[in-house]
């Protein structure tokens, strides 16, 4: 039985992206594309309860795609559940127009949320970003065509290892981060989540009618600790392959939070105390 591949995005149908990672994979087994039909970027892992979805179908160039008029975690489960005849193999979720780093990122990317979505569904997952220098490319630009060749080079040679031998334990996702100016040279590197990827700053305006609207958006932080997908992608210009699992649970000190419990409830907890 030949293996199946999901592409999704959270760039939308249009992306320029999606069709490089179709291409990416082709050939590797029976690709399906189901991506929301507009941008969807930074919609996490949200998904659609309260409205109806829909899908159209239609072809980009000689390639059939399907929209879903939802988030990327809406685009993952329609098309295991309704487009495709079972779940896939892998999905994979890109490319991203922008990188996606840092737990800022995983929390709030709908590149990241697709993938996280597919892992939770029990199939392993691949997000894929590339940085761009226009800062403006990420939210409007999503249609420009650009040089996917690197980008689609580690998609393929992670895909095969993934259709292989499966996820490293205790590993749902693998977040992939590739800087603009890649080669088939630039190291792969396995990183860990830098904490943000942005200082955030809220802009206060008014409308033509007096009164005030907010946009919030950020500056890109410049670096972060060594090892960290930040510091290894952003400062020495390496691909970042990040491993990330569904389980948050905090590394925590647990007989510390026992004592925290008891103090605050006064009552004996899981330490015996």
């Amino acid at each position: 039985m030949p293996c199946k591949i999901l592409i999704t995005n959270d760039d939308g149908i249009g992306s320029s992206g999606l069709l490089a990672a179709y291409e990416a994979v082709r050939g590797l087994g029976e690709v399906t594309v189901v991506a929301p039909a507009t941008q969807q970027s930074a919609v996490g892992r949200s998904m659609t309860l309260f409205e109806p979805l829909r899908i159209a179908k239609s072809t980009i160039g000689s390639t059939i795609v399907y929209s879903v008029n939802g988030t990327p975690t809406d685009s993952v489960i329609i098309g295991m559940y309704v487009v495709m005849d079972r779940k896939p193999d892998l999905v994979i979720s890109g490319i991203n127009i922008g990188e996606n780093l840092s737990a800022e990122a995983a929390t709030t990317s709908g590149t990241i949320g697709a993938a996280l979505e597919a892992s939770n569904q029990g199939v392993p997952a691949i997000a894929v970003s590339m940085r761009v220098l226009d800062e403006g490319d990420k939210f409007v630009d999503t249609n420009h065509i650009r040089d996917y060749a690197v980008v689609q080079r580690v998609i393929r040679r992670l895909a095969e290892r993934v259709l292989a031998d499966g996820m490293p334990a205790g590993v749902d996702v693998l977040n992939v981060n590739v800087p603009s100016n890649a080669t088939a040279e630039t190291p792969v590197v396995a990183t860990s989540l830098a904490r943000r990827m942005y200082d955030t700053r809220v802009h206060h305006r008014m409308d033509p009618r007096g009164r005030s609207y907010y946009w919030i958006d950020g500056t890109v932080v410049e670096d972060a600790p060594e090892g960290t997908d930040l510091h290894v992608m952003m400062k020495k210009g390496h691909i970042s392959v990040t491993p990330l699992a569904l389980d948050m649970t905090a590394k925590a000190d647990n007989g510390r939070l026992a004592d925290m419990l008891y103090e605050a409830f006064g009552k004996p907890t899981a330490s015996g105390r």
